[in-house]
């Protein structure tokens, strides 16, 4: 089914272009969204009709959304999820529960804006991509850890704290320690 897009869709075109998708995508996402329309002599006709209106709303909501991505830049949620021993969630972490997240932080986002590449499954940092326009998105840093001193801790070394890697960095300072006291009492 041809249509022709009425704003910029990501990995399909930009706005203007007739492109060919599968039935059900379009009938399913591109009409509903008002993304797209079909193309047909008379939509063409009202699209070219639309085109510098269309043009000036996708300038001003871009230029919105390159605003709120300046104020939202290095911006980085924490989410508290139970977990095994080595790190593993009961579950995983959702679009619905950053976007959540960011809204606590006082950011207006929907969970449709949010994208995670890869499932976040594990304790640890993970990158998710806002979408806050089809031209513009931002990177935002997710901490998901057991409880709040174990976020502090991660967001402080960059990656997973686990039980065992705590243990082992206690056990070597305790040892750093007891050499140390060595050395002072000879």
């Amino acid at each position: 089914m041809e249509v022709v897009l009425l704003e910029r869709v990501e990995k399909l075109g930009q706005m203007g272009q007739v492109v060919n998708v599968r039935p059900g995508f379009a009938r399913n996402y591109l009409l509903p969204q008002k993304k797209a329309l079909r193309a047909t002599k008379a939509n063409m006709a009202l699209f070219e009709s639309r085109k510098a209106a269309l043009q000036a709303l996708n300038l001003e909501k871009r230029t919105e959304a390159e605003y709120v991505s300046k104020k939202m830049d290095g911006v980085a949620v924490i989410i508290i999820r139970q977990a095994g021993d080595t790190g593993i969630l009961y579950g995983s972490v959702s679009a619905r529960d950053i976007a959540e997240a960011l809204v606590a932080t006082g950011y207006t986002v929907e969970r449709q804006q949010v994208a995670i590449d890869q499932p976040i499954k594990t304790l640890g940092l993970a990158k998710v991509r806002v979408i806050l326009h089809p031209e513009v998105s931002i990177g935002v840093t997710v901490n998901v850890a057991r409880s709040a001193d174990e976020a502090a801790l991660q967001a402080q070394r960059g990656g997973m704290v686990t039980a065992a890697g705590l243990a082992a960095e206690e056990d070597a300072a305790a040892a750093a320690e007891e050499a140390q006291h060595a050395d002072e009492s000879e």
